[in-house]
């Protein structure tokens, strides 16, 4: 196979190896996942004191819960007497306390150590020392951001700082007020393809005019090519015989009411590093959170949001819900069509990116450089 140099239109994309080496995945899990601020959960899924979710950030189990001071306290899900896992549950209630399955262990919704069989003996063992392992937690647009590091990064840098290099602004987010908005409709998916994958298909739009007829029905300037991400503050218009985001183009739901007249029939999408979008819309949010578990495989949580009489009233989002659903489907199938491809020797170099992608090469450059520092200490 002979060498050429790219045509300057073209910039080069990281090589096959970064989407099916384990090797890769591990040192991703560690320097990414593991190092940054992670979604895990809608607040409203902790609505009480006991109710919990576990999730996989990067090689760890991670149980987050509400406390009974009403703040909302992370955990590695993991017994600190011999290791086993704490929640075997994705979610639940408890009363008052989490017990190990293994030796009772039983901890408080603080994470201290507040029973086991034969403790009174034990005097000299201090029950906050041997508590549950605190993580680091953060609660913003109503959902749940855990961080694994021991230094946190940024908060206010990493992710309301992703929102305003998108949006221009963070005001232009606030006025979906997407704290108060509720789930209409949640669906996961279980996608057979590498997380960047994912992202990168998300971040173009060079793909929508042959996968996504009814998305650019709905956006005709997607037909072109060019993502909303592309620009900075651009958010993509509705077309001109549309009246709402929904599958047929046909009304949506009530309007939120924050929403500019500037932002107004119209789409924003945004990129969180490493793994939430979020999706704007005059009615409704849509938000997705990836969970990589392994090189291979990816589940998408995602949430559609709307104002909180729009679900409490029973009003039928189907319509709303599909034009997405769809859009998902289709971009999940494409991303597992081009998983096996990854291994083929004709990508062991990669691939190009065009004119309209080249923000994709500045996601790869951004994995390289997290994958090539040296690990932050604890």
């Amino acid at each position: 196979m002979t060498t050429t140099s790219l045509p300057s239109s073209l910039i080069a994309t990281l090589p096959g190896q970064y989407y099916t080496d384990p090797e890769v995945f591990a040192l991703e899990q560690e320097r990414v996942f593991e190092a940054m601020w992670f979604c895990v959960a809608r607040a409203s899924d902790l609505a009480r004191p006991g109710q919990f979710r576990t999730c996989q950030v990067g090689r760890e189990s991670v149980l987050v819960s509400r406390s009974r001071d009403g703040s909302v306290k992370a955990f590695l899900n993991i017994c600190r007497h011999r290791g086993a896992k704490l929640c075997l549950e994705e979610s639940g209630e408890v009363k008052r306390a989490f017990q190990c399955p293994y030796h009772a262990w039983t901890y408080g919704l603080d994470g201290k150590l507040v029973a086991a069989p034969n403790l009174t003996s034990m005097a000299d063992v201090d029950r906050t020392a041997y508590g549950l392992v605190n993580v680091h937690v953060r609660e913003w647009l109503g959902y749940v951001w855990v961080c694994l590091a021991g230094t946190p990064p940024s908060f206010e840098q990493d992710v309301i700082g992703a929102v305003a290099e998108r949006l221009g602004d963070t005001e232009s987010i606030e006025n979906y007020d997407v704290d108060n908005l509720r789930v209409g409709r949640r669906i996961t998916y279980d996608v057979k393809a590498n997380w960047k994958l994912i992202i990168e298909n998300f971040m173009e739009c060079y793909h929508c005019a042959t996968i996504h007829p009814e998305l650019t029905e709905v956006l005709p300037e997607f037909a072109d090519g060019y993502a909303a991400q592309y620009y900075v503050g651009h958010g993509a218009g509705f077309g001109a015989q549309v009246k709402g985001f929904t599958v047929d183009g046909g009304e949506g739901l009530d309007r939120i009411p924050g929403v500019g007249q500037d932002q107004d029939r119209r789409y924003y999408a945004i990129t969180v590093k490493p793994q939430v979008f979020v999706n704007l819309v005059p009615d409704h949010v849509i938000v997705h959170r990836m969970y990589p578990m392994a090189h291979d495989r990816t589940v998408v949580e995602c949430d559609w949001l709307y104002l909180p009489h729009v679900v409490e009233s029973g009003k039928d989002v189907d319509r709303s819900v599909e034009l997405f659903h769809r859009v998902n489907q289709q971009d999940f199938g494409a991303c597992e069509r081009t998983q096996p491809g990854m291994s083929s020797r004709a990508y062991a170099k990669g691939g190009v990116l065009v004119p309209s992608e080249h923000h994709i090469g500045a996601f790869h450059t951004w994995l390289r450089d997290r994958l090539e520092a040296h690990p932050a200490q604890d």
